[in-house]
């Protein structure tokens, strides 16, 4: 329901996009579009840091190989925080050569991958000076190395969102902050004096492939681009149900009525090669259509030739058909000899390019990743000014959850067939929120047994569950005891219980990366808030309450539906009594914990430059009655 939701929402905007586009008539036409684009690109990727700090780069080991040298270099990304990298500088340089600087893609070795060291090789066996440096969580910049129970952070793309949910707490995310750590590595190169500064050329593959154009729109001062295996469109990744990375989600580009190829019409008619494979999981038909895009968009400015594509005969990887593609493409566009040398790559173990002594930064005296984000927070909480009154509050929360508008009208319902939970009667409304999404209401013990009407008597009790309601009303000990010879509503919001989208067979909901996950990502790019949208859930099924008699409701809420009760509340004076079960103490808490496990609809987006959840529950006294507190890592 959720996900045909999106893909419909997709395909709408599209239509009007197409509609745009084949509106440009002229350059004119194309250089105001693009104008918009940048503006789009400049909020999507907000904020970085006003200055950069120092580099304070130091190089740790020079290595001569065949043809070209490597050296070790450590470099500084934000004060006290250090990235590693490796520069490959061709023999016999006369004067100041091409450049590429490469991202790498989800390898847990970083640049010591052999693929991507081969890339390098290649690079600088045809005369480029490379610089590849090791992403967050890869090769030597693991954060999580020192801490015994790594949670949802033990696996590398696990580890990139749960950095990505604590910085969203504070208006970041892993976007901004990874495109940051390329602009430091690009630092770094451009400071070299091998480096001709008008050619300066950038590639990645998957992750890297990601990286590779989110850098490039961003970076004036890159001259080409070559990105592999990422680019499709995001129509197709939300049809074939593939979730993203963190840093693959850029804030409200979708809501701004953007393809993922429309991104680069930023840096037209600057050259640009879109490489994929014919196997690869991003579905090259979306590559396809996205080169044809980007073709008729530098056609205005007169530079088809600009663009190519290369799609190689494999599976997702930078396999060498897309490398020598790619060097190809650059030589050419760097004004080089044509022809590639033959000498096939020879990559070395990944502990020969450690730039540290362990083959860890932070074991070589970098700050972790939790501790620069926890050190924002603290700045941001001295400075915060929590709303005051009611109307405060409202005014907060309407803007940060980003609602949307209230029909004056309570919502439709259906009324599926009633069923049981356990060996009790249960009836069963689904609540006609928006479109085609439905909010699914429980009744259990239906008043006069009638499992077909939805009758609420003056006073209702009302459960919020954590997960599902369902699940809930069976294993939750405080629920079963709950009104014990009365009825008691349930209600599943979008993503949750029943309405929950299907994951693979012997996954959690509470997994990282799952579909609870992947909508959440979906609505971070359309530049709304899942969590908003589950309020407005709840607030739109306590109008159609309201509507058929309820007065006063008294709620019971779990972990995620106690938080999503305490914001309801602040809307919603009906609800006369709040009691809470196993909810966190603060977002500050999930900050300042390394790792935090709670699911990433959760994390209202910029909350805590607004305030913090022990203010919130402050505001809701005398209503609210917290029975017991879940840490970061959702346990007592």
């Amino acid at each position: 329901m959720i996900l045909d939701d999106f893909v419909q929402r997709i395909r709408d905007f599209r239509a009007v996009r197409e509609q745009r586009l084949s509106s440009l008539k002229t350059r004119a036409d194309a250089e105001a579009y693009q104008a918009e684009v940048r503006d789009i690109i400049a909020k999507a990727f907000a904020p970085f840091p006003q200055e950069p700090c120092p580099l304070n780069a130091t190089i740790s080991w020079k290595k001569q190989y065949d043809g070209y040298t490597v050296e070790g270099v450590k470099f500084q990304l934000r004060p006290g925080y250090f990235g590693t990298g490796v520069l490959y500088i061709p023999d016999g340089l006369e004067k100041p050569a091409p450049a590429c600087l490469f991202a790498c893609g989800h390898s847990t070795e970083g640049k010591g991958a052999g693929v991507y060291q081969a890339c390098c090789i290649r690079l600088v066996q045809n005369g480029f000076v490379v610089f590849a440096s090791d992403p967050v969580q890869q090769g030597e910049r693991k954060q999580y190395d020192d801490i015994e129970d790594q949670g949802q952070a033990k696996d590398l793309c696990g580890a990139h969102n749960v950095i990505d949910r604590q910085l969203r707490l504070l208006g970041h995310s892993m976007s901004s902050w990874r495109v940051w750590d390329n602009k430091r590595a690009l630092d770094y190169l451009l400071s070299r004096p091998e480096v001709d500064p008008n050619h300066v050329g950038m590639t990645g593959n998957s992750g890297g492939g990601t990286l590779t154009e989110w850098t490039w729109v961003n970076e004036p001062r890159l001259t080409m681009a070559a990105p592999s295996c990422h680019v499709t469109t995001f129509l197709c990744n939300v049809e074939n149900e593939e979730p993203t990375d963190a840093e693959q989600c850029p804030t409200g580009v979708m809501g701004a009525g953007l393809e993922m190829v429309d991104l680069m019409f930023a840096r037209a008619p600057l050259p640009v090669i879109l490489m994929g494979q014919r196997y690869d999981f991003f579905d090259p038909r979306g590559l396809k259509e996205a080169y044809e895009v980007l073709r008729r968009f530098y056609a205005f400015f007169g530079a088809e030739e600009n663009v190519q594509l290369f799609i190689g005969p494999c599976g997702h990887g930078y396999s060498p058909h897309n490398q020598k593609a790619m060097v190809e493409f650059f030589k050419k566009h760097a004004g080089m000899p044509q022809g590639l040398a033959d000498q096939e790559p020879a990559p070395v173990p990944e502990e020969e390019l450690w730039v540290t002594p362990k083959g860890n930064v932070n074991q070589d005296g970098s700050l972790p990743v939790y501790q620069v984000i926890s050190s924002i927070a603290d700045e941001v909480a001295q400075k915060r000014r929590p709303p005051q009154t009611a109307e405060e509050w409202k005014a907060t929360l309407t803007a940060l959850l980003k609602m949307p508008e209230f029909p004056e009208e309570p919502p439709r319902f259906r009324i599926p067939r009633p069923g049981k939970i356990g060996d009790e009667p249960c009836a069963s409304f689904g609540i006609e929120i928006e479109r085609n999404i439905r909010a699914f209401l429980m009744e259990l013990r239906p008043v006069n047994g009638n499992a077909f009407t939805l009758e609420p008597t003056p006073e209702i009790k009302l459960y919020l569950p954590h997960q599902s309601a369902e699940m809930e009303l069976t294993d939750f000990a405080p629920l079963r005891e709950w009104n014990p010879s009365g009825p008691v509503y349930a209600l599943d919001p979008r993503g949750m219980g029943q309405s929950a989208p299907e994951d693979r067979p012997g996954t959690s909901f509470f997994q990282s990366y799952g579909k609870d996950y992947m909508m959440n990502s979906l609505s971070n790019m359309f530049g709304e808030s899942y969590f908003g949208r589950r309020v407005y859930d709840i607030l739109r099924t306590l109008e159609l309450l309201q509507s058929l008699g309820a007065q006063k409701i008294e709620v019971m809420a779990r972990g995620q539906g106690g938080i999503l009760a305490c914001v309801t509340a602040v809307f919603s004076p009906i609800l006369s009594k709040l009691e809470l079960y196993d909810v966190p103490h603060s977002f500050q808490e999930w900050i300042s914990s390394a790792v935090v496990n709670w699911p990433a609809a959760s994390y209202p987006q910029d909350v805590l430059l607004h305030f913090d959840l022990p203010e919130l529950y402050q505001f809701l006294q005398p209503r609210l009655t917290i029975h017991s507190f879940w840490n970061s890592r959702m346990k007592p």
